[in-house]
């Protein structure tokens, strides 16, 4: 049971927005003054994968139930993390590499609430959400990830 007074539970357990989107991600700023941790998660294009370098452009497509998808997901783990507020946005189309694909941010009056929402929501996002993600690399050579 939380000592955190009531004003804390009154800005928890909020999902504040989970979004497809392909336009580059702007992150909101979710925190209130009765937060003490926010975390935040960055997933970023990498130029390599599986030990192979080059990688130089990824393309994500979702599936058209993937908006919704991505909410379910938020809200489900809203309902378990109920100390927390959340916010996760996948981008779609193409990315290079350094900019972000995926951000999760969690808020709470404690870190450990807000790390186990984060760490939810960004492997549950990657788990069920129907995002499939190609990489092309500077020789040419391309392939889905996941699907080979």
């Amino acid at each position: 049971m939380s000592t955190d007074p009531a004003f804390v539970s009154a800005d928890t357990g909020k999902v504040i927005g989970a979004m497809m989107t392909s336009s580059p991600i702007e992150k909101p700023d979710i925190s209130t003054p009765a937060m003490g941790a926010v975390v935040t998660f960055d997933g970023i294009v990498r130029n390599h994968d599986g030990g192979r370098g080059g990688v130089e452009l990824l393309r994500y497509t979702a599936h058209p139930t993937a908006e919704s998808e991505i909410s379910r997901v938020a809200q489900e783990v809203i309902a378990a993390h109920q100390n927390t507020r959340l916010w996760c946005a996948h981008r779609t189309g193409d990315l290079r590499v350094g900019e972000a694909a995926f951000v999760v941010i969690a808020a709470a009056a404690h870190r450990g609430d807000a790390f186990a929402a984060a760490e939810e929501c960004a492997d549950r996002v990657k788990a069920e959400v129907p995002i499939w993600k190609e990489q092309r690399y500077a020789d040419g050579f391309s392939n889905w990830v996941g699907l080979e």
